[in-house]
């Protein structure tokens, strides 16, 4: 008797067991790779996973795609590219993910861009913004590279197109990692469109933390706007460095001025120096703030829920893709995100057609804000400058 009772405990153990794989075998998985703990910009992607996460909550509350569940699994890659280009081999080969979210870095993208093409998984970036992530490998090729985050070739005409207005020396600094030297060579050549020949041209990496040495270059050179390309921690220390020898250009920057490390390294006074742009300040329409109020306290700062937005309309482009292909097939999906039939709902907006066969980036320059920080908010800017720009100051 207890014989039979062990054995049929057995087997209902092992039909539970079977089960559960079964069960998870029929779930979609959807993959992040990126930065969560190393670089200054590893908030951002920690925000963007948080906003994925969010998707996929309501999307499996509303029954899933294609009658199964989305689960996600994420790659923390440290900011370092062989470990990026080691996850993304990970999450298609062994994880069998049906799409690829991330990086944070925009180097490690262009670092392991043709893995996914090479297997065909499309992948959506919702983090880095180097210019040449969403390029076809070579002209005409398959690209299974889509984004919906800002792109720096449209920061960049938006800037220079600024500094051409309002700057008589102009000078660029940079910072050496992929990101930087990807945003210096969108700045040299959109200046060299506006006629822009730079008094100064400097370099800093990421970790240093005193650039007066090139800073008094510039300031010799005369150079009294200066066009910044790096991520947060080290703008900072550019505004600090600014600081010691009493030196204050009018400061354009990237957008990663508006991470909590800029913030904090920079402090109140010399944060509010440099000028930027984003797609959302810290005004929320309704549907953004219930998003926020959800998910707010689970951010590394409030000034990181931009990227939790691109993280969430990411995951909903690709669930609609998914939908309409009626497959997880890689070449069926990046079809369908080529040609979305019906406008998808986000919470940043609302996506009408964002994706064609050559434009893989779902936000534009129309897209993008001024920002500021002001009091410790990021805060809408405008001035005389910004608003006699027009359609023919924007040379990309």
């Amino acid at each position: 008797m207890r014989i039979t009772f062990h054995r049929r405990a057995l087997l209902a153990l092992a039909a539970t067991a079977a089960f559960a794989v079964q069960a998870q075998a029929q779930d979609i998985k959807l993959g992040y790779n990126g930065d969560l703990s190393a670089s200054p910009s590893a908030q951002s992607g920690h925000a963007a996973v948080t906003g994925m996460q969010a998707a996929i909550d309501d999307i499996n509350a509303a029954g899933g795609v294609l009658g199964k569940k989305l689960t996600l699994v994420t790659r923390d890659d440290g900011s370092a590219p062989p470990k990026s280009i080691q996850n993304m081999s990970d999450l298609i080969d062994n994880e069998k993910v049906a799409a690829v979210f991330g990086p944070t870095n925009s180097g490690n993208a262009l670092a392991w861009k043709h893995i996914p093409n090479q297997k065909k998984i499309p992948v959506m970036g919702n983090v880095g913004s180097g210019t040449d992530i969403t390029k076809p490998m070579s002209p005409g090729a398959d690209n299974y590279m889509f984004r919906v985050s800002m792109v720096d070739r449209d920061q960049v005409a938006t800037l220079m197109g600024y500094a051409k207005k309002a700057g008589k020396v102009i000078g660029y600094m940079a910072e050496t990692t992929g990101y930087g030297q990807g945003g210096l060579k969108d700045m040299t050549e959109i200046g060299e469109l506006h006629g822009i020949k730079p008094a100064g041209v400097e370099r800093f990496a990421v970790a240093d933390t005193d650039m007066t040495s090139q800073l008094n270059k510039m300031k010799a050179a005369g150079v009294d706007t200066l066009v910044v390309w790096a991520q947060g921690t080290p703008i900072a220390q550019l505004v600090r460095s600014m600081e010691k020898i009493n030196y204050f250009p009018l400061t354009l920057t990237s957008w990663a001025a508006d991470n909590i490390t800029f913030y904090d390294a920079a402090g109140k006074t010399l944060a509010e120096k440099p000028i930027f742009m984003r797609t959302i300040g810290e005004k929320r329409n309704a549907a953004q703030q219930k998003l926020f109020d959800r998910i707010g306290s689970k951010l590394k700062a409030p000034s990181a829920f931009s990227f939790a937005l691109h993280g969430y309309d990411s995951v909903q482009l690709m669930a609609a893709a998914m939908k309409q292909a009626g497959s997880i097939d890689g070449p069926a999906v990046k079809a369908a995100l080529e040609d979305l039939k019906a406008p998808v709902q986000g919470v940043l907006k609302t996506y009408d057609k964002p994706f064609n066969k050559d434009v893989h980036d779902a936000l534009g320059a129309k897209d993008l804000v001024w920002i500021k920080w002001k009091d410790g908010k990021l805060e809408p800017y405008t001035d005389a400058t910004i608003q006699s720009l027009t359609a023919a100051d924007f040379k990309k």
